[in-house]
């Protein structure tokens, strides 16, 4: 595949004999049309890392198509996009977020690239008229084949969006409608504070990424001393904070640009739809600030880890995670899934990172396992980060979605086959992270032929240790029930397969309390 970066039409960056990057484009024209995928990532990541730090290209588009090309020939586009802001690669020019969000949208990420105009354009990208024109011309083509674009009378108080049968859920123009039609709702919530002016604080929002510790920012009334980064994605960044520097009130704040108030709706609807115990297993939002140019959602801080740090704790040994804690957090992520799908809630981004872990503040007591009586009501997982969640009251009846969540390892089977999908797209996260603990990798799976049609299973074989009939029940219902067939009961069974089995032995009980108390000093 031959390579041209050349920009014709800028005059500032024609190539002269001391245009170091004129020079080395040139001679990358003639390599890349005889190199390997492999040696052609080489050659361009080479080429970055040789005028990263020269200011005199930082604002070169040449060195920014550099960047984009780059990104073509990696999964992980995220992390190099971070670094591309890090580097100050254009950021000011209305050129970086054109190409980026091009790039998001040729691979389907249609939410991604509309957040990236708008970043853009808040950011004053220059030329703005240019970034405006061109985010015009992406609404006009996306238009035509984004689902549920129009709206219907709102019905009961229920907000939901148009009769169309399939609906992309995390698409604008459907976030859009949802957002319109929630506005006054939004405006009874507790804890919810709109301004149409942008975060005027005395620290710079976007000054926190790179050294944000023990920073102080004021919002609200209140102030928040900045400890550390707990996580960041694309758009937003969340840090660990104390309220008035109390280490005894500590909170995160999860920082969105642009601002991104429907994640507040779904910390509300969970209030109202799930009720104790089971609600403290979802995380609670406190408050959420929302400015012209980004949101602060403020919720507990938990500081015990998430379960993906749990499996990375025996990997690193060279380990896989003990099978009676595997069962033991199957059995807390069936009840999440069985409380929230029967709540008409969908998380939608049902991954390892996005579980927290609880510990009991006192000693487990085997009696009260099964009932999760005592200190095991606090003891298990908390799911957060509701940003792709799903209030399913919000559409019709009769709904199936289309969307993709585009998440490598994450895409249920209905995503990869373009059918359309409902509680699948978080049984199967459900799936990966199983496949995970138990494995220690992505979960990859295979379609067999059955009397009954098509069947998808695992393809990794279970030890002949383990209890297979267990796992096999799992993963067999799990990516191989429809929407059609679903009930929630189906997860309150396969769950209480496994509570049956933990509590069929007594010592398995007092080999899990081990297991969590050796986990718990691991981790913290």
């Amino acid at each position: 595949m031959a390579i041209i970066l050349s920009e014709s039409g800028h005059a500032s960056t024609a190539a002269c004999p001391e245009d170091e990057l004129g020079i080395w484009l040139r001679s990358m024209e003639l390599k890349s049309g005889t190199s390997s995928s492999e040696d052609l990532g080489k050659l361009l990541s080479d080429g970055i890392s040789m005028f990263k730090d020269n200011p005199r290209y930082q604002n070169d588009p040449r060195f920014l198509k550099l960047w984009i090309v780059y990104l073509d020939t990696l999964k992980d586009f995220e992390s190099i996009t971070r670094e591309m802001e890090e580097s100050k690669v254009c950021s000011g020019n209305s050129f970086f977020y054109e190409l980026y969000a091009l790039y998001l949208e040729s691979k389907g990420l249609l939410h991604e690239a509309s957040m990236v105009y708008k970043i853009g354009i808040a950011r004053n990208g220059e030329p703005l008229s240019r970034l405006k024109k061109a985010q015009a011309s992406f609404l006009s083509r996306m238009s035509s084949i984004i689902n549920g674009a129009s709206t219907r009378e709102i019905d009961n108080d229920k907000y939901r969006t148009s009769a169309t049968d399939k609906i992309n859920p995390w698409s604008s123009s459907t976030l859009k409608d949802l957002l319109e039609k929630l506005n006054p709702q939004f405006m009874k919530y507790d804890g919810y504070i709109s301004s149409t002016k942008p975060y005027s604080g005395k620290v710079s929002l976007s000054s926190l990424r790179n050294n944000s510790r023990n920073k102080i920012i004021e919002i609200g009334g209140k102030k928040y001393q900045i400890k550390g980064c707990a996580g960041q994605g694309g758009f937003a960044q969340v840090y660990k904070a104390y309220i008035n520097s109390s280490p005894d009130d500590v909170v995160a704040l999860k920082v969105q640009k642009p601002a991104f108030p429907f994640e507040f709706h779904m910390y509300r609807i969970l209030d109202l739809r799930i009720a104790e115990p089971e609600r403290s297993a979802f995380g609670f939002a406190h408050k959420m600030h929302v400015f012209h140019d980004c949101s602060i959602l403020i919720c507990d801080y938990l500081s015990h880890g998430t379960l993906q740090d749990a499996v990375n704790s025996y990997l690193v040994m060279g380990k896989f995670m003990e099978e009676v804690l595997c069962i033991y957090f199957t059995i807390e992520m069936l009840r999440m899934l069985e409380t929230l799908h029967s709540a008409h809630i969908i998380h939608g981004d049902f991954k390892a990172d996005n579980l927290l872990i609880r510990y009991a503040s006192d000693n487990l007591s085997e009696e009260d396992f099964l009932g999760r009586g005592g200190p095991w009501s606090s003891q298990g997982l908390c799911l957060v980060d509701w940003g792709r969640g799903i209030d399913l009251k919000l559409f019709p009846d009769n709904v199936e979605f289309t969307g993709d969540c585009r998440t490598s390892g994450f895409r249920c089977v209905e995503m990869q086959e373009n059918r359309p999908w409902i509680y699948q797209v978080d049984m199967y996260g459900l799936c990966v992270i199983v496949h995970m603990m138990l494995h220690g990798s992505y979960m990859e799976i295979v379609k067999k032929n059955s009397p009954d049609g098509c069947f998808y299973q695992p393809k990794s074989s279970f030890k002949r240790y383990w209890k297979i009939d267990l796992w096999e029940n799992l993963f067999s219902k799990m990516l191989n029930t429809g929407h059609a067939n679903y009930h929630p009961n189906l997860l309150k069974d396969i769950r209480k397969s496994f509570e049956d089995y933990l509590c069929s032995e007594p010592q398995l009980i007092r080999k899990l309390k081990d297991l969590l108390v050796k986990l718990r000093t691991s981790l913290c």
